[in-house]
């Protein structure tokens, strides 16, 4: 079964990037080194309230960590602190794949706790997903969460396609057949729906031109 333990809050980009200029001038190598350190520890601690259950403090450590990172991120960073970043020493290539592998843990481990929320907001589920698959194309929990988010947004086409992904990577996932099966009888109940549509719309059509030619025939006798 698609198992939903994560495996490693999008607000605040400023700030995060703050915090990270203000290593300049003090050691910044050692400062962004310590900084990516720093975010490794808040997803794991992020996994462990988590596996206590406790959701809540679990999405505000992943937060915080997304906080942290999209201040050392370029690409993440606002154009109005683009000038400033040319004080901050690059990442290295070791840095880099350190802040990206832990950047899409935690937008991951943030999904499998947004679905255990008693209100599920899938439209921001599905929102985490596609920024796992942006950097992880074959992630199989991603693509069985975006699944399984469009369905419940009532996209069924758009569900089969990450789900038919998913199952590629997992062929006997339980959990995986299950949502296909779902998406399956929704495709076909919409089906069913869009002909018994059209046929009542053509009925109507067809009851229609019957009474106009009535009428016709009733004039000309």
């Amino acid at each position: 079964a698609i198992n939903i333990l994560p495996v490693g809050g999008d607000d605040g980009a400023e700030a995060g990037a703050s915090s990270c200029l203000r290593a300049t001038g003090e050691s910044s190598g050692s400062r962004l080194e310590s900084q990516l350190q720093e975010a490794v520890r808040l997803k794991t601690e992020g996994n462990a309230f988590y596996r206590e259950k406790n959701v809540r403090t679990a999405i505000g450590r992943y937060h915080r960590v997304l906080l942290v990172l999209r201040g050392l991120d370029s690409g993440e960073v606002t154009s109005a602190l683009q000038e400033f970043m040319a004080q901050v020493p690059k990442l290295s290539q070791s840095q880099e794949d350190l802040l990206r592998s832990t950047q899409v843990d935690c937008y991951n481990n943030l999904t499998a706790c947004l679905l255990q929320r008693e209100l599920v907001d899938y439209a921001r589920v599905l929102e985490q997903c596609l920024k796992v698959l942006q950097w992880r194309s074959g992630d199989i929990k991603a693509l069985y969460r975006a699944g399984v988010a469009s369905l419940e947004l009532g996209d069924a086409q758009t569900a089969r396609h990450y789900l038919t992904q998913a199952s590629r990577g997992k062929p006997n996932d339980p959990d995986v057949k299950k949502q296909l099966q779902r998406v399956e009888e929704r495709l076909s109940q919409d089906y069913q729906n869009e002909k018994a549509l059209y046929k009542g719309m053509f009925s109507k059509q067809k009851r229609g031109e019957e009474q106009l030619a009535e009428e016709k025939t009733q004039k000309l006798v």
